[in-house]
């Protein structure tokens, strides 16, 4: 992986941080007021919300590393697809509001997004078999 394919993938790990941050932060501060207009249950909001910071810190940490582990990086995706499998089957076992559904909908199909591009990060720049 060249140092400019690095650099793309530092980056979007970062975002990914950010991205934990700010819904861990969301979740788990306002699971309270979030479980009324959601219709999810505040216990599983306040957990969802809160394992999302030491993610965060771990993608942060990721995207400062001088170089990437392959091995990681591909932790985080498959992370990350979990992450969406789960947003999905809490659904049905939840009923949430129409609020509800759009947050858990938004929320999986950003990480989705995150997961496909650190996913093609890795794939599009591993070196060719021999």
């Amino acid at each position: 992986m060249t140092q400019t394919d690095q650099s793309t993938l530092r980056r979007v790990l970062a975002l990914d941080a950010l991205t934990c941050t700010a819904a861990g932060a969301v979740m788990a501060l306002g699971a309270q007021p979030l479980s009324g207009w959601t219709g999810l249950p505040a216990p599983l909001l306040l957990g969802a919300g809160a394992i999302l910071f030491p993610i965060a810190a771990l993608f942060g940490w990721m995207s400062q590393r001088r170089q990437l582990a392959p091995g990681l990086v591909w932790l985080a995706v498959l992370g990350n697809a979990g992450w969406v499998l789960a947003s999905l089957a809490v659904l049905p076992l939840t009923g949430p509001t129409p609020f509800g559904y759009a947050f858990v909908l938004a929320q999986a199909a950003v990480v989705a997004v995150l997961a496909s591009l650190e996913a093609r990060g890795l794939r599009e720049h591993q070196p060719a078999p021999i």
